[in-house]
């Protein structure tokens, strides 16, 4: 019934958790590709196969048998003169050639708490183990969704340079017809040619930028190529202390904290049975020689019988490692509120990002319309002989700059959305 309320729950908090976030189904497969090819996920995997297999050691409190023979050979012989019928003989006690051979067995019978303060902090690992691979996820999926829209930026920052190309380049044309007539000076076609071969340089950085990024998406998901073309990751945004409740639950820096401080709390527990006492059982069986009155004949022998150890003294080893295991404790309580204190922070200034690049894009909206319109107007009045190339580069300048400034709010805006995302927990895969 325990593990079915708990899985409840776990299914409760996952499902509220991906309610919290839109992502599209492209971004939500790269992830999940991500997370069978990226070979650091494999590792995780693997530590959660050595934490089950250290549990069922653990588990297994099953009894040892061993097969032992041995040999010694023994001088001087132990003889003995005695008188028998009238007669003095040497009896031998002790054989020279000594040698044994039997199956022991052994089986702890009480332990006072050992073994199950074992098996405790066994399953401790394993939760551990799973829920760094849970981790391990969480920031591969933050990385595969940063460089996602990355690319998306990229796409859209040289569609910016295309559109301004082509209109430097529909003007240069009207420049060298101009001169061609006369209307113009080689000035203004040079000026106008050193715009365009800047912009030809922006791009050329832009294209380097993103072939980059595609490398990264193919090292982290193994796919080169991605059909993104806008930022529509989305969270609900949430005051400081309800987000900061959040991350306390749903977040696995969190979860691995509370875990390393359980770790820590078993290990106290274990180390105080240190002093225990133990009740353990044996048997052998076998044959060897040594019984008189003929010590060189090997016999059939076994026995069987308790052994009740009680440590007495050990040099205060057991307080001194009593000490450091409470002193481990405290350390790990200590790390859990430093990151009460860095998640503060931190989900503080994503918030501020998220509110201030909204607002940035709402007082963006106005400029890229009045720099299109003045863009059309220079034009329209050098064709018409009434304008300068100044005018033109300058209104190229400043509708370049107004659209790179709302794509960069926007592209910001995600990033932080995703940060949000990641300081919460919130699992969106």
């Amino acid at each position: 019934m325990k593990k079915i309320l708990i899985t409840t729950l776990s299914v409760f908090f996952l499902s509220a958790a991906m309610a919290q976030v839109q992502a599209n189904q492209e971004l939500k497969a790269l992830i999940n590709q991500a997370f069978s090819y990226f070979p650091k996920v494999k590792e995780a995997e693997n530590s959660i196969a050595t934490a089950q297999e250290k549990l069922e050691i653990v588990q297994s409190n099953s009894p040892e048998v061993d097969g032992i023979a041995s040999y010694n050979f023994v001088q001087p012989k132990i003889t003995l003169p005695l008188q028998v019928n009238g007669e003095t003989k040497d009896f031998q006690f002790a054989p020279v050639h000594n040698f044994n051979a039997n199956i022991t067995g052994s089986y702890m019978l009480f332990d006072f708490g050992r073994l199950k303060a074992n098996i405790v902090k066994a399953k401790t690992d394993l939760t551990y183990a799973q829920h760094n691979v849970a981790f391990v996820k969480a920031q591969l999926a933050t990385q595969v969704a940063t460089i996602y829209y990355n690319i998306i930026y990229l796409q859209k920052a040289m569609a910016i340079e295309d559109s301004v190309l082509a209109y430097l380049n529909e003007n240069k044309a009207i420049i060298e017809s101009k001169l061609r007539n006369g209307d113009a000076i080689k000035i203004d076609l040079l000026n106008i040619q050193a715009s365009i071969d800047a912009e030809d340089n922006r791009k050329v950085d832009l294209k380097n930028s993103l072939q980059k990024q595609q490398n990264l998406l193919s090292y982290t998901t193994g796919n080169i190529t991605s059909g993104g073309t806008a930022f529509d990751f989305d969270v609900q945004l949430k005051d400081g202390v309800a987000a900061l409740t959040d991350a306390q639950t749903l977040n696995l820096e969190y979860v691995l904290a509370k875990d390393k401080l359980q770790q820590a709390q078993n290990e106290l527990s274990l180390t105080k049975l240190g002093d225990k006492p133990s009740l353990n059982i044996g048997a052998n069986a076998g044959v060897k020689n040594g019984y008189v009155p003929n010590v060189n004949e090997p016999r059939f022998n076994y026995g069987a019988g308790v052994t009740f150890r009680l440590p007495i003294y050990n040099g205060g080893k057991t307080q001194r490692q009593t000490k450091l295991a409470e002193t481990v404790i405290k350390q790990n309580e200590l790390s859990l509120k430093s990151l009460d204190n860095s998640f503060i922070k931190d989900i503080q200034q994503a918030l501020t990002d998220v509110n201030s690049n909204l607002e940035r894009i709402k007082n963006t909206a106005g400029q890229i319309e009045e720099a299109k319109a003045a863009q059309a107007l220079s034009a329209v009045r050098y064709k018409n002989g009434v304008g300068t190339n100044l005018e033109i580069t300058n209104a190229s300048t400043n509708a370049e700059r107004a659209s790179f400034t709302r794509l960069q709010y926007e592209y910001q805006l995600c990033l932080a959305k995703i940060e949000v995302a990641r300081l919460l927990g919130y699992q969106y895969w």
